[in-house]
């Protein structure tokens, strides 16, 4: 099989895999899910569910919590989780955010959807053994729910914070003394996410315009960039941003791959002359081609463990 041949057919096993990231991309828009909020604050009412004085409480509540056993618990509410499953969309809230302490992962949080009507207690696995799936489910029946059909949906969340932290306080983790909650913000990791944009793009880029030519390449850059950022961010907007990026770069360097391809035939063609009329005759130039204020633990690893209600 010739060189040329070989090339095509990369080309065309390479669009056939990037056709549906394509497509998702396109349709994206339509079905996206939740961004994840920014970790503000232990209770983010992002529905305005509760009034002022009551956040206040719980705050307050969730912070002598944590000083007493270490152990971090938010609540977040929003308005709906769809097109998730609020199971889903709880474990994908808890990995982004690592709530717990970075040594002990002890994080829990509390994810309550007021227009699905529905609530979800994801516990991390450091805290499985203190909550068990049956625990979690006793607290959102016997203490949230009956609040919430109430219409005392902050006593129902007050309860909750005193359960949980019954149950914690017998499971003998580390206390605050024994053990530092750490400093990671749950934020977007800016640090990381300017790493992939300065390293990772420009090495994706050259790799994909080598292989498949610059036209494949730049949007086989494009989909691998945003898909990338959107795995690590969870935004549609960053994956959007470095999608863009992806595709620029790998048209600047395809470009100046083709540039230095022209500048090294002219200088090739130039030597040949010069030897054809007796200068120095010598080889072609060679040339490099280098061409809120609360912030969590950073250690809770949540797998699923937890117990979803409704009201």
């Amino acid at each position: 099989m010739s060189i040329a041949r070989l090339g095509h057919g990369l080309r065309v096993a390479l669009l056939a895999m990037l056709m549906p990231m394509l497509a998702l991309c396109a349709v994206g828009p339509a079905q996206a899910q939740q961004d994840v909020p920014a970790l503000s604050d232990r209770v983010i009412d992002a529905a305005g569910w509760l009034p002022a004085d009551q956040h206040d409480a719980l705050v307050t509540q969730l912070a002598g919590l944590e000083q007493r056993l270490g152990t971090q618990m938010v609540i977040l509410i929003v308005p709906t989780t769809a097109p998730e499953d609020i199971a889903a969309y709880a474990q994908r809230v808890g990995e982004r955010w690592k709530i717990g302490r970075r040594e002990v992962g002890d994080g829990l949080l509390l994810v309550v959807a007021t227009q699905d009507r529905k609530l979800r207690i994801e516990v991390a696995k450091a805290l499985e053994g203190a909550i068990p799936d049956l625990a979690a489910k006793r607290i959102i029946d016997q203490a949230i729910t009956p609040a919430f059909r109430r219409g005392e949906p902050a006593a129902g969340l007050a309860d909750a914070i005193t359960r949980v932290e019954a149950l914690v306080k017998g499971e003998g983790l580390p206390t605050p003394d024994e053990g530092a909650t750490g400093h990671a913000n749950g934020d977007t990791d800016w640090t990381g996410l300017g790493m992939i944009a300065l390293v990772g793009v420009p090495l994706i880029a050259r790799v994909l315009t080598q292989v498949a030519g610059r036209g494949f390449g730049a949007l086989a850059t494009a989909a691998a960039a945003g898909w990338i950022v959107w795995d690590f961010s969870a935004s549609l907007a960053f994956a959007g941003i470095a999608a863009g990026l992806g595709l620029v770069v790998a048209l600047v360097i395809g470009a100046m791959g083709a540039l230095g391809l022209l500048r090294d035939a002219v200088s090739s063609g130039r030597g040949r002359g010069r030897g054809h009329h007796g200068g120095w005759g010598g080889g072609g130039g060679g040339g490099g081609g280098g061409g809120g204020g609360f912030s969590a633990g950073g250690g809770g690893d949540f797998g699923g463990g937890g117990a979803s209600g409704n009201w």
